[in-house]
């Protein structure tokens, strides 16, 4: 037999085996708790919502597709929903503008007086939320568990489909 149909082989198995390796896929696992001040100053703390869903945006201001979906969360953020609804942008960190810089230019933005955004100074909550790409949605249960992670864009009719179904 040639070496490289036995490395084939090889592989495959590894494949096989692997694929059947059990994953923590369906475990859960508190979200990560995070203090951080929103666009006037004032302290935010995720135990602030303990007992409720949350529902966090991360997003950047040079996003198309996150400022595309903004007039639409502007619209979720101002419903009574089950859920609170929050945003995070990281000021100085994925080329996002400095704080400073990113609360001049929110002020002006339109259809936005809903939404509450939060400053993660230097993206520390982007790396421990697992954030790869903006945007993206997390869906925080009543218990403090993190439940869905989603990275794109996601309606209001499918966030609060997807809340329906958390406890």
């Amino acid at each position: 037999m040639k070496v490289w149909v036995k490395i084939s082989l090889l592989l495959a198995l590894l494949f096989v085996v692997g694929g059947c390796a059990p994953t923590e896929k369906n475990a859960t696992k508190l979200a990560p708790s995070f203090e951080l001040v929103d666009l006037e100053d004032n302290q935010q703390n995720l135990a602030d919502y303990a007992g409720q869903k949350v529902y966090v945006k991360f997003w950047a201001s040079w996003c198309s597709i996150c400022l595309s979906g903004m007039e639409e969360l502007n619209t979720l953020a101002g419903e009574e929903n089950d859920f609170a609804v929050l945003t995070i942008v990281s000021p100085s960190s994925n080329a996002e503008k400095s704080s400073e810089s990113f609360t001049k230019w929110f002020e002006g933005f339109p259809n936005a007086e809903n939404i509450t955004v939060l400053l993660d100074e230097g993206g520390t909550f982007f790396d421990e939320y697992g954030v790869i790409g903006y945007p993206t949605s997390v869906y925080i249960g009543s218990d403090g568990t993190l439940v869905k992670s989603q990275t794109g864009h996601v309606s209001n009719d499918v966030i609060k489909n997807t809340f329906e179904e958390i406890q």
